[in-house]
């Protein structure tokens, strides 16, 4: 059976709510050879997309994207223990998402990836305020914070999260990457919003993150060439500049 042939009944078995027959498709395949890990990218992630895209044009009712959805999350967490983990590498990063269910298995499948390739992944999920944020990315100092899933309705926050890190500057040379959700389908959207690096899925996330391991700073958009003025701040003091920029 190709991945083709794979996706196309384990998406039949999706929307028809047979948890069963989906989990022994994709366990069946693995006992093929097929790794957890191109499970997750070639047949799990479209698969959630697919859902997701059908049911924002009307193509499926609620109920089958609840049902596929939850089968799919669960298949997903299943899948995570099965990960073939390479050795501890030393780099960090932290996954943030939006609200939402699609969004937060995109976040997840992510964050498994990065952890397999030997990240150390501190996934916090939706709903975190932004000061918040930015005190764990002083605590953690990741080489990566990963924001996955945006809708149209977070943009303005996500913007401000970026530019409450560069403001403050809790941890030098950190990347901001989005990925997914919005940016997918408004192009030069991540550049608008000043994100270091985009991947439209979590496969791509990795070969980009990969590509660009040092940040390259960006000069800012009122004033072209010129470079933003940077204070280091201590861990201590992280939380207390941020509250301040936001006015908390």
């Amino acid at each position: 059976m190709t991945i083709a042939d794979l996706f196309k009944q384990y998406l039949e078995h999706l929307f028809s709510g047979k948890r069963c027959e989906a989990r022994e498709l994709i366990f069946a395949a693995q006992d093929r050879g097929i790794a957890a890990s191109k499970l997750l990218k070639s047949v799990i992630w479209p698969a959630m997309e697919q859902t997701d895209r059908l049911y924002r044009d009307n193509h499926l009712s609620q109920i089958v994207q609840h049902m596929a959805t939850r089968i799919n999350r669960m298949i997903a967490d299943q899948l995570h223990g099965m990960l073939a983990r390479k050795p501890k590498n030393g780099k960090r990063m932290i996954v943030v998402c939006s609200r939402g269910e699609v969004e937060e298995l995109g976040a997840q499948i992510t964050a498994d990836l990065f952890e397999a390739e030997g990240w150390g992944v501190w996934f916090v999920g939706a709903g975190v305020a932004n000061d918040e944020v930015l005190e764990l990315v002083g605590s953690v100092q990741p080489d990566i914070l990963t924001v996955y899933g945006v809708q149209p309705v977070d943009v303005p926050a996500v913007r401000k999260l970026i530019e409450l890190i560069r403001e403050v500057n809790p941890c030098d040379n950190m990347q901001v990457l989005v990925a997914g959700g919005v940016f997918n389908r408004a192009d030069g959207l991540a550049d608008e919003i000043r994100a270091d690096l985009f991947a439209g899925n979590a496969g791509e996330a990795l070969k980009i993150v990969a590509e660009h391991p040092v940040r390259v700073e960006r000069p800012d958009v009122p004033e072209p060439g010129r470079r933003r003025k940077r204070k280091r701040v201590t861990r201590n003091q992280t939380a207390a500049r941020a509250k301040a920029v936001v006015g908390g």
